[in-house]
């Protein structure tokens, strides 16, 4: 019987792609594992070990396990699935080692030195020595690491995420309901996400701007509350936090267009998600985003509030007039988690 471990230690970070990412994999690995020749365990944080078939599946993550990790020498293969993990079997090298890599943002952020990022890069080059096969989740991310990585010979494979299923729509009494028609994005609350330049677009279109997601930097916070009371639009920008999943795909479902002009994506899930729904795309030009929104989606090539305004006018008439939703909705289903998990298991297999 071969024994898998997915490092599912990211959890600890709710309303996060990697947490999305985690789960929905460790479910899919589930329902397509060969039953009669493998097992599947999870290494999780306490309280995120109840949405597995059986919760004696699952190793407890402990801080403390950096240094030492529980002894692992009955398993065949570790999946490491964060590129900046500080767990890893390294030691044991009987045990087969995969590891994700999700993006190499760090190298676009220009707040970080290029001091940070070689030291970013040397600790990434140690995991990705340890690793018995690299897998990319874009084609993009492939070649990123392609370019600042040493693979050596290791072999290294892209496998799509697949999209979240959105739970019914449903809002609370407590949820932020809109008066208008509105444009919604989502993601953690941070520069690299770009909301700001969103702005613009509601001085000539009466409508609001909703973005739902984790605050992860104050200072980006306050700058997007104050350029939108200087352009005079702060009454249509609504900055919701975090949000539920049945809230989240209510704003899915009923907004007019969905938009992510994201300077920094190895994927970019919420697009996949907003597929799902079929709603108009607007996206930046950026790293994977053309990759994964392909020829259904629409691009934002600059972020001159003029161009961008042209964009949006001109795109929601072509989206309105030629049947674009059915479309979406099609490319949307090519990001499936079966498909993916069997990909990931023929990887694992691949080094039984």
């Amino acid at each position: 019987m071969r024994k898998i471990i997915l490092d599912c230690e990211r959890m600890k970070f709710p309303d996060t792609g990697l947490y999305h990412y985690c789960m929905n994999l460790g479910k899919y690995l589930e329902k397509n594992i060969d039953l009669h020749n493998e097992q599947l365990f999870f290494y999780t944080p306490p309280g995120e070990q109840h949405w597995s078939y059986s919760k004696a599946n699952h190793f407890t993550q402990n801080p403390l396990q950096k240094f030492i990790l529980p002894s692992v020498k009955s398993f065949d293969i570790w999946h490491s699935t964060y590129q900046n993990t500080h767990y890893m079997p390294m030691l044991n090298k009987k045990i087969k080692v995969v590891l994700s890599i999700h993006d190499l943002n760090f190298m676009y952020d220009e707040r970080k030195t290029p001091a940070k990022k070689q030291k970013y890069l040397r600790y990434l080059q140690g995991l990705i020595n340890r690793a018995d096969a690299i897998i990319c989740i874009s084609e993009f991310s492939k070649k990123d690491v392609l370019q600042h990585c040493a693979i050596k010979n290791k072999p290294m494979f892209v496998i799509h995420n697949g999209t979240n299923l959105l739970v019914s729509p449903e809002l609370t009494p407590q949820s932020y309901k809109p008066r208008k028609p509105f444009l919604f994005s989502i993601g953690v609350i941070n520069r690299k996400k770009n909301f700001h330049v969103l702005l613009p677009l509601l001085k000539k279109n009466t409508m609001e701007l909703l973005i739902a997601g984790k605050y992860d930097d104050p200072d980006y916070l306050s700058f997007i509350k104050k350029e939108s009371k200087a352009m005079g639009v702060a009454d249509n920008v609504h900055l919701l936090g975090a949000v539920s999943e049945h809230e989240k795909s209510w704003y899915y479902n009923n907004c007019r267009a969905f938009a992510f002009p994201s300077v920094s994506e190895g994927f970019g899930l919420p697009v996949v998600e907003a597929m799902s729904c079929g709603k108009p795309l607007f996206l930046s030009d950026k790293t994977a985003l053309p990759e994964i929104g392909g020829d259904v989606s629409f691009y934002f090539n600059d972020f001159n509030s003029d161009n961008m305004q042209q964009v949006f006018n001109t795109c929601m008439e072509q989206y309105d007039a030629n049947g674009f939703q059915e479309k979406i909705k099609a490319r949307g289903l090519s990001f499936n988690w079966h498909k993916s998990a069997r990909q990931y298991l023929e990887v694992y297999r691949s080094l039984y």
